[in-house]
């Protein structure tokens, strides 16, 4: 890279290195200089400047592919190296010395390693703190494991208007990183970690910028998702998480080969996401604010604006008491509604992208249709109702045939029947004659279409009629009510607007006013125009009011849709604007204690309507504890393998009266073993899931399996002895060895005792109705009863002749006792089903041919003479053990199964796991016919 001078910009077309050779466009060099706050960074003029995401090559994963370029309108700081270990205890580590959360230091000047996503945002925020500058990152709760590791933080929000300390986005690394990729041979072949002193004297590009080629892979901002053949300004990357809510990391790290580390690389083995950390994940900090950030959302388009989900749906369950609840409200940047559902355990905004101006949406009483209208409240004019699906593709649209209608209602009338309530114009009520030329109705609603139209009365009473039809409010301007037969002004007369009357046994009517008298003398003080929600009954009195947060007012204010049995409390749900009159939040009011708290953070966000039900009743003694029966996963950021479990759990309560073959292990068997291709005499199960370990097999099956699929004959494991190096701890990514106390389910199984001596039929619908994900994970694991369907046979099959080896082969070497413990805990689960009768059948899966041209067994290491010695044990156990049989596909790399059936080093595509599954209901049949001799 040729030399720049400090607070240099190029303006160059080309650009070359210090040999004059010609370099790619995406090497488009910037001007750098010190960083005036902090010598610790550099600081980078990129504005005008460009970065090229992504790579054309064909042959890589579908969210590397196609370069998009990202253009910069702003200049920011990148740390010169990777934060280190001393940086971040020194800045968090004391802070949180009670939570054991001081990361552990061989030196203080290694990166700082074993970090979540959040940790690196708490430790972002503290240095913000430190340097006396605001902090880029809000949220309402942390969340910790035993190890003290930060797992979540409710309602994170990335402020981009923000000048403070941060993680970088993708865009910002890939540019700083094209300033002189420099990765190095020598520099991977220790497999260890780099002082940040020693680093900067091998890996230092032309900005001054350590160790961006290995050393640590690095966390940035963005989530993970696909790119497109465009230009963006300001990325930052997909707009919201994809079903199993991935992160991007960049940098490969000392574990990757040199052969393996690209800058337009992603990701790793694995799923990466925020509750994700290992010992060769670390991080590096930014400053700067995004003038005018883009996202691209999932079918790739350019979003201009960002919206947040803030509180989760726990929050929300403990606010409203409830389990089935629903928000859907207005995007006014757009004009589309969006809508999320909290029953969902991996909750998403989903927007119902389409041509129409919706306003004032109202969520039907089961809660699976929405209606809406196209005209505004308060202003006359040309508006129809409609109603469609509550789902992504807004389906099912209808409108109803009238001339005009506006701000719909839905209700259950005394008979049963399901009827939207709607008035024929919306606009200023202050002229009692022009407004009585207006008029309000009821039209029936069922199986999908509108019936006949019946006029209620005169006079249009958009705030709600009730059902009886004997009581009816409306505002805007003035708060006018209906009784009986008779019209009447509420308020002495002054302005009104935002009219809502509750849908509860108990009827108020909640209403916004402009800092009038009348306001005024009930709360006692002064307060400026829609900075007070008030209360009045149905008698028109006022009976309560609430304060609007210093520095925001009320605007579309609404009772919470209660369909419930019986009356439970009063909610409502309003936006708040901020001084400049931007409806940048949506907060839902629990009456009960004044409390307000935050649901959705964005740009323009208009109309809520929030619904809720119950599926069961909280007064009444039911079987299990709904609170936290079936619920395996209960947060806004799971980790993939989580989500997995989730499903595999509802999987065994579904078919524990008729599961035969159970399969577990790791992502091998959950790829490659598909149960619909064994026979109908082999009913089975697929439990695998990933990231995994023997021991994970052996808990999961001790305090599951074994217990409940009690017409098991045969257990199908993976016996993955390439990563036999994990240890039966914490660490050793067995989910049952600590992080299952995070999930209310698996710890109300364990204090019933997994069930053992209790009746856990129904626990299968608990754990359906559960928070679950209904975008990608349903479909991924429910489809094939359990075998992971997504994996496409790649166009290298077997990844090439170069496989990548994750990690050192001699671990082993120092620690022989990590074989001897993995053997071990083979041998308790082969000895527990023996007591079952039931037929251990251990395989090795197939693993990239090329392993036997180097040192290692497969992917993640192993000497290859110590792999032999390994398989020779196990080959042993089914001489001490009649119901175990081994079953070794990989044959050292000398299978039979081709690059036309496999997707990557180590798994089989769809090709290859129907053979490989038929081929094990053969081994089934052939056991069982030897044993019935």
């Amino acid at each position: 890279m040729a030399v720049l001078a400090s607070f240099v910009t190029s303006c160059s077309e080309f650009y070359t290195d210090s040999a004059g050779n010609l370099l790619p466009e995406e090497y488009s060099s910037v001007g750098f200089g010190k960083d005036s706050l902090d010598n610790s960074m550099v600081r980078i003029y990129a504005k005008g400047a460009h970065a090229m995401l992504g790579t054309d090559d064909s042959t890589v994963k579908v969210n590397e592919r196609i370069k998009m370029r990202a253009e910069f309108d702003y200049d920011f700081s990148i740390g010169k190296h990777e934060v280190t270990c001393g940086e971040f205890n020194k800045l968090v580590g004391k802070k949180r010395s009670a939570l054991k959360n001081r990361v552990a230091c061989k030196s203080t000047d290694l990166p700082a390693t074993e970090i979540t996503y959040f940790d690196a945002v708490l430790f972002a925020n503290a240095k913000s703190a430190a340097m006396g500058v605001d902090s880029v990152y809000s949220y309402l709760h942390a969340i910790y494991d035993d190890d003290g590791s930060c797992v979540n933080l409710e309602g994170l929000v990335y402020r981009t208007e923000v000048d403070g300390y941060r993680l970088l986005n993708e865009a910002e690394w890939m540019l700083a990183a094209s300033q002189g990729w420099v990765p190095s041979e020598s520099w991977n072949a220790s497999n260890s970690k780099y002082r940040a002193n020693e680093v900067c004297g091998k890996q230092k590009n032309e900005l001054g910028i350590c160790d961006m080629a290995g050393n640590v892979a690095e966390w940035v901002n963005d989530w993970m998702g696909n790119f497109r053949d465009t230009i963006v300004s300001d990325f930052l990357g997909a707009s919201e998480r994809n079903g199993v809510g991935e992160r991007v990391i960049k940098g490969g790290s000392y574990k990757n080969s040199v052969d393996n580390i690209n800058m337009y690389g992603r990701g790793d083995v694995y799923t990466v996401t925020s509750s994700t950390k290992a010992e060769y994940v670390g991080m590096r900090l930014a400053r700067g604010h995004v003038p005018s950030p883009e996202w691209l959302d999932a079918s790739g388009r350019v979003d201009v604006s960002k919206t947040f989900l803030i509180a989760n749906s726990s929050t929300l369950r403990n606010i409203v008491s409830m389990d089935k609840i629903k928000l859907v409200f207005r995007d006014d940047i757009t004009g589309n509604l969006v809508f999320v559902d909290y029953s969902s355990g991996v909750l998403s905004l989903t927007e119902i992208k389409d041509t129409l101006n919706a306003y004032h949406p109202d969520i039907s009483p089961d809660g699976s249709k929405v209606a809406f209208c196209t005209g505004l409240e308060g202003v006359s004019g040309s508006s129809g109702v409609y109603v469609r699906n509550l789902d992504a593709k807004g389906s099912g649209l209808v409108k109803l045939d009238v001339k005009n209608a506006a701000v719909p209602r839905w209700q259950v009338t005394p008979d049963g029947d399901t009827v939207i309530v709607y008035v024929t114009d919306s606009g200023n009520n202050k002229n009692e004659s022009e407004w009585r030329t207006k008029s309000t109705w009821k039209v029936k609603f069922e199986k999908g279409a509108f019936g006949k139209p019946e006029k209620l009365f005169d006079g249009a009473y958009h705030g709600g009629v009730t059902e009886d039809g004997q009581f009816a409010v409306t505002g805007s301007q003035l708060l006018r009510a209906r009784g009986g037969e008779r019209d009447t002004v509420w308020y002495n007369g002054e302005q009104a607007c935002n009219v809502s009357l509750s849908r509860e046994r108990i009827r108020r009517v909640l209403f916004l006013d402009f800092g009038s008298k009348t306001g005024e003398r009930f709360v006692g003080e002064k307060y400026g125009t829609h900075e007070r929600l008030l209360v009045m009954d149905t008698a028109g009195n006022l009976v309560n009011s609430f304060a609007a947060p210093e520095g925001f007012s009320f605007d579309h204010s609404e009772w919470a849709l209660n369909y419930a049995n019986e009356w439970r409390r009063e909610i409502a749900v309003a936006t708040l604007a901020n001084k400049n009159g931007m409806h940048s939040k949506i907060v839902v009011l629990d009456m009960a204690d004044s409390s307000l708290t935050e649901l959705v953070s964005g740009t323009e966000l208009w109309h809520p309507c929030l619904w809720m039900s119950a599926s069961y009743s909280r007064t009444k003694k039911t079987e299990f504890d709904p609170d936290s029966a079936g619920i395996y996963m209960n947060s806004l950021d799971d980790p993939s393998g989580v989500i997995a479990l989730r499903y595999k759990m509802e999987l065994l309560w579904k078919f524990r009266d008729l599961a035969q073959v159970a399969i577990m292990g790791s992502s091998r068997p959950l790829y490659s073993l598909t149960p619909f291709f064994l026979s109908n005499d082999h009913f089975a199960v697929n439990l695998a899931h990933a990231p995994n370990s023997i021991y994970a097999i052996r808990d999961y099956y001790m305090r599951y399996v074994s217990h409940h699929l009690y017409k098991m004959k045969f257990l199908v494991i993976s016996l993955d002895i390439d990563f036999w190096n994990k240890r039966d701890d914490s660490k050793g990514d067995n989910f049952f060895a600590k992080d299952y106390k995070r999930y209310p389910g698996y710890v109300y199984d364990e204090n019933h005792n997994y069930w053992r001596d209790g009746d856990p039929r129904s626990l299968y619908t608990y754990t359906l109705n559960a928070p679950h994900d209904d975008t990608l994970a349903r479909r991924i694991y429910l489809t094939e009863r359990g075998r992971y369907i997504a994996n496409a046979c790649a166009s290298d099959g077997w990844g090439g002749k170069n496989p990548e080896v994750e990690q050192d082969s001699t671990l082993f070497d120092d620690a022989p006792e990590l074989v001897d413990n993995s053997m071990a805990a083979l041998d308790s689960i082969i000895r527990v089903a023996s007591n079952k009768n039931v037929t251990v059948i251990g395989i090795i899966f197939p693993q990239s041919p090329a392993y036997k041209k180097t040192g290692a067994f497969g992917r993640y290491g192993m000497r290859r003479s110590l792999a032999k010695k390994v398989i020779q044990r196990i080959d042993d156990l089914t001489r001490v053990y009649s119901n175990f049989v081994f079953w070794d596909i990989n044959q050292m790399g000398d299978h039979d199964f081709g690059d036309d059936m496999a997707t990557d080093y180590d798994h089989l595509c769809s090709e290859g796991a129907i053979r490989l599954s038929i081929k094990l209901d053969s081994v089934i049949t052939a056991i069982e016919k030897k044993n019935s001799h």
